[in-house]
């Protein structure tokens, strides 16, 4: 996963524009009805408005970039010599045009007065970054999804702007009961003891809490009164 780090200003400009057309560009499910920012992974790594004015075309291309569109820091091909190096550092030979659904929760974070908007992408995903790692407690505890419909609570152990590194604790133990392969002496045995031979007598128990600590995603982290969905 890439975190882009863009100026707000820059961001909300784009989105003043898009906001002010009529007509948009398509996504690849063709015609839009309304303002989006479309990041581009091209000459440079950059957000733009998705609206159609009289000086836009509407043709979107990775070649094509406007000095006026929002790039991610590093990664301005007009002002940044090494920016080419930098976008393969974070994508590899990933290019292309991607429209989002982020505008509006950008929007949020520059009404709030934040300066820089960080997206995190790996590729299949955009989503606005809000928290960075110095908003966490060391040693705090958060909830982080399962994978399995729920979430962990979890202890955090250490955190990047990226990841975090998290120890289970405070979940409860899974027990399973398994089927009894007595043998059928030890079930003749059993008969003549009078205590019959049960057939459930083995249990195993997962304890999620004896998992080794895991990496996750930085902003995978919830507060335990955070109610998003796992």
């Amino acid at each position: 996963m890439a975190i882009l780090k863009f100026s707000a200003s820059v961001v909300a400009a784009q989105i003043t524009h898009a906001r002010a057309c009529q007509t948009f560009l398509p996504n690849w499910n063709g015609p839009v009805d309304r303002p989006a920012l479309i990041l581009i992974f091209g000459n440079g790594v950059h957000l733009r408005s998705n609206g159609i004015d009289g000086t836009t075309t509407r043709i979107v291309t990775t070649e094509q970039a406007d000095p006026s569109f929002a790039f991610a820091d590093g990664m301005n091909p007009f002002r940044n010599t090494d920016w080419m190096v930098q976008r393969r550092m974070a994508f590899r030979d990933l290019t292309g045009p991607f429209y989002t659904d982020i505008l509006d929760d950008v929007q949020v974070l520059i009404d709030r007065g934040q300066g820089t908007i960080r997206l995190a992408t790996d590729g299949h995903s955009i989503r606005v970054f809000v928290r960075r790692a110095s908003d966490y407690l060391i040693g705090g505890t958060y909830e982080v999804p399962s994978g399995l419909g729920g979430t962990f609570r979890v202890i955090l152990k250490d955190a990047c702007d990226t990841f975090a590194i998290v120890q289970n604790c405070g979940n409860s133990a899974f027990w399973e009961y398994e089927e009894d392969e007595a043998a059928p002496m030890s079930r003749e045995r059993a008969a003549r003891q009078g205590i019959g031979a049960s057939t459930h007598s083995h249990k195993r128990c997962e304890d999620f809490d004896e998992m080794l600590p895991y990496r996750v995603p930085l902003d995978a982290l919830m507060e335990l009164d955070d109610r998003r969905a796992a």
